[in-house]
């Protein structure tokens, strides 16, 4: 695998025929099931997730996929492993199952624990962030040609934009909220779903995101690669180190992501 020679195009395309199944599905009535951890799982997870899983073993059948709708591969085969996809085939079931419009298809490439590449499609909205390690983070809003993604200057207009989460905030966000007040006169908070959150702060809509709840590794790899590429830190909480990808537990620590320049105490 050589990141020059990545095929991004055909991998977000494959993302958005992905989007567009999804959006098949929404725009009519559809039957919610609970999974065994009782998330909620729709018709379009598991539709997404063939059209992701067909797309990546045609673009690429020597790398495999770690995806929410497939069965794990047990880690004493995926520690073995260079190069694999994290894919979400729908973040934010939740939002989707409430048409609010908030849900993405994620895909993203790890190398050797690192993200090395990423997309998030915003099916509603027709968007698609995406980033490649080395090479930045870019938005196509519609049919528009790429823009460049950079983090704001922090806080710039004088109010700090904390983004979190719509379904999933939690009293550890609103007591990290409450510790920036010390530094911090105005500070706003945006809700919104799914790894939309990561591409506010790439965006500069957003100066921190803290996410003091569960997450799992492919709720966050593609979002992170836009933002981190956008100029921004994505850090677990409190320790302040790096998240890592392919574990054997692929639970993410609590974690947050950042302008650098702000200082957070641990």
């Amino acid at each position: 695998m050589n990141l020059d020679t990545l095929r991004i195009n055909e991998l977000i395309q494959v993302a958005i025929e992905a989007g567009n199944e999804i959006l098949k599905i929404y725009d009519r009535d559809f039957e919610v099931v609970n999974k065994a951890d009782n998330s909620p799982l729709t018709e379009a997870d598991k539709v997404s997730n063939e059209v992701i899983v067909e797309g990546l073993e045609r673009l690429y059948p020597n790398i495999p996929i770690v995806s929410e709708e497939n069965k794990l591969t047990d880690f004493s085969v995926r520690s073995q492993w260079d190069w694999c996809w994290m894919v979400d085939p729908l973040d934010g079931t939740k939002e989707f199952i409430k048409k609010n419009g908030e849900f993405t298809v994620n895909i993203a490439l790890v190398h050797q624990g690192d993200i090395v590449a990423g997309i998030v499609y915003v099916p509603v909205q027709n968007k698609t962030f995406y980033a490649i390690q080395e090479k930045g983070a870019f938005l196509i809003d519609g049919h528009s040609t790429p823009r460049l993604l950079r983090i704001r200057p922090l806080a710039e207009d004088g109010v700090l934009k904390v983004v979190g989460s719509r379904s999933h905030n939690s009293q550890e966000v609103d007591d990290f909220i409450d510790t920036l007040r010390k530094e911090y006169d105005n500070i706003d908070f945006v809700a919104a779903g799914s790894s939309l959150k990561f591409c506010l702060v790439a965006e500069g809509i957003a100066d921190i995101y803290p996410r003091l709840a569960p997450t799992m590794e492919w709720d966050t790899a593609a979002g992170q690669i836009v933002a981190t590429e956008a100029g921004a830190q994505v850090l677990k909480y409190p320790e302040l180190s790096p998240l890592v990808y392919n574990k054997e537990n692929l639970l993410n620590p609590f974690f947050i992501v950042l302008n650098p320049k702000m200082s957070v105490s641990k």
